[in-house]
């Protein structure tokens, strides 16, 4: 199934409609963003089956999986913007510094206005979505490009769409890269997109001339670090659970392992047990295991290989696009598959001796999306003190992405802003400063010629301590 390319003149118009329809002030109103969110959850609802239907067509993805990493997501996010939406609107009373007195100190957070979302393939529902939940809490217009590679579930979100919103509100585009490129040269109030880095720049560079605001989230390579003291076997299931969460092709799956020397081995065998675990049947014919999305992405994945000694599995079909999870031992830090974010079912293994390697070794990259270590707290909370990443977990892979109480975002190469909850709203709002003064008195201090310029530098420096 192939989509057609959304012409150029048919963007202008969507964008052309979306920015006549903000500026009619519609989506000001709190009470009619909330009957949009309602419109939206009961539009997933109709909908839910046939993204379900469409997310295995495309990605061999289980109605389950599809479910907890994707549609159920998107429905707490909706929930929660429906409850809180007006505390988030909400005017806020902030404090006033000595010098401003008498006057009362606000913060007004208003919609930025007419917004693009652009979302890849890996999790094409949930990263399409999300994003369009705090765009329409917020108040804005959203049109939404969703990827060609999954073209089922972008043909159903298109539907979804159309059938939920006015297209001068909320409407959907489709095609390759050169739809990218038309998109790009339009002016927006925010652009909202995950991908690769790659991508990331492009857009940037495109956007640049409007001085356009952005938010990015772009993947990199997360490391996943097993100390001599981590619980081996948990590690193994946890850490075997987000490789083969959505095949590996997630961008905060563990990217590759970095393995305490004296455990190595001990380690191997346990995430081959736990490997078997989830997968008792294996994983080629299970309804529970995602397949590579296309071709070229496999034949990719299938040149990583030669770059070390399998270990643990390495079996693959290129006619099902089916890959087998692969432990590669002996792998070199030169080597390709430590080049470029593997999104796969590939585990490239390092040893280590001494966690300071693993600093310098993290600190010399491109910094990632995620960051994982097994091991006791101490040490973890050391290493996560001396590197960074848009997130981490102690003891766990995946998991930070779950709560919607703590940002998700990248930092670096792994992207720029951050959403979930709340953070949404804002990163689709602008936070506007008013300052409200009395007309009952004026103070002399601040007019010209400054005669009472002595108390001014007194009242100044009793604020600044």
């Amino acid at each position: 199934m192939a989509l057609e390319n959304t012409s150029a003149e048919r963007i202008q118009e969507l964008v052309e409609k979306q920015r006549a329809f903000f500026a009619t002030g519609t989506t000001l109103d709190i009470k009619w963003r909330k009957e949009q969110l309602k419109a939206f959850n009961n539009g997933l609802k109709k909908w839910e089956k046939p993204l379900c239907d469409a997310l295995w067509q495309d990605l061999h993805k289980s109605r389950e999986e599809a479910f907890i990493t994707e549609i159920g997501l998107v429905y707490g996010e909706i929930g929660e913007a429906i409850r809180k939406l007006p505390r988030w609107a909400s005017r806020k009373r902030k404090g006033t510094p000595l010098t401003v007195l008498p006057s009362a100190s606000y913060i007004v957070r208003e919609p930025l206005g007419c917004t693009l979302i652009v979302s890849p393939w890996n999790y094409p529902v949930q990263l399409l979505l999300n994003p369009l939940v705090g765009c329409i809490a917020a108040g804005c217009t959203a049109i939404l490009k969703p990827s060609p590679y999954v073209p089922h579930v972008s043909k159903v979100l298109e539907d979804m769409v159309a059938d939920t919103f006015p297209e001068a509100f909320v409407a959907c585009v489709q095609g390759n890269r050169l739809v990218n490129g038309e998109l790009f040269k339009h002016r927006y109030d925010l652009v909202f997109l995950t991908g690769s880095p790659s991508l990331g720049r492009i857009a940037m560079e495109a956007q640049s001339q409007y001085l356009t605001p952005m938010v990015l989230e772009l993947g990199g390579k997360s490391p996943c670090i097993v100390d001599k003291d981590a619980n081996l076997k948990l590690a193994a299931r946890r850490i075997a659970w987000g490789k083969c969460l959505n095949s590996g092709q997630t961008c905060i799956a563990p990217d590759y392992l970095f393995l305490h020397e004296d455990i190595k081995d001990a380690f191997i065998e346990a995430f081959k047990k736990e490997l078997a675990g989830l997968y008792p049947d294996g994983t080629e014919k299970s309804d529970f295991f995602v397949h590579i999305v296309k071709e070229s992405a496999f034949e990719r994945l299938e040149s990583y290989l030669a770059d070390g000694k399998i270990v643990a599995g390495g079996h693959h079909d290129k006619s099902r696009l089916w890959m087998e999870p692969t432990l590669l031992d002996g792998v070199s830090p030169d080597a390709p598959v430590m080049q470029e974010e593997i999104f796969g079912p590939i585990f490239p293994i390092l040893t280590f001796k001494d966690r300071e390697e693993v600093v310098k070794f993290v600190r010399g990259r491109e910094k990632p999306l995620a960051f994982y270590y097994f091991g006791a707290s101490a040490a973890a909370w050391d290493i996560i003190g001396k590197t960074t990443s848009g997130g981490a977990c102690i003891n766990d892979t995946i998991m930070h992405i779950a709560n919607s109480k703590v940002p998700f975002g990248g930092v670096g190469n792994s992207g720029m802003g951050s959403y979930h909850s709340e953070r949404s709203f804002l990163a689709f709002s602008h936070e506007r400063a008013v300052i409200k003064s009395p007309t009952w008195i004026d103070l002399p201090f601040r007019y010209m010629p400054y005669k009472l310029f002595g108390i001014i530098k007194k009242m100044l420096m009793l604020s600044a301590e």
